[in-house]
């Protein structure tokens, strides 16, 4: 499984803002219909349930906080789950 990132925005006049629990339900949506449609894929299959792990994790409550407090202070922040030895592992990078 490659890493999989999600960039949250705040919504303006001119563009639609996405929460880092919106983009990654976004993204677990897509990778269940292409499951379903029978894309039988080993990376596709890992994706899904990285996100899934993402999704119940108490840890991407806190990401989505702090990463809603940063983009709230002006700066630009990205979420990247991987796994690290089989394990899910979520890291906060900030982009100033």
């Amino acid at each position: 499984m490659g890493d999989i990132e999600l960039t949250p925005h705040y919504s303006t006049k001119e563009v639609p803002g996405r929460c880092v629990k919106c983009l990654a339900e976004g993204e677990y949506d897509s990778c269940l219909k292409s499951l379903l449609r029978g894309e039988d894929c080993h990376d596709l299959k890992q994706t899904y349930e990285a996100l899934v792990s993402f999704l119940k994790s108490p840890e991407s409550r806190k990401l989505r906080d702090e990463s809603e407090r940063l983009l709230a202070d002006g700066k630009q922040v990205t979420i990247r789950i991987s796994a690290e030895n089989g394990k899910p592992k979520y890291e906060l990078e900030v982009n100033e």
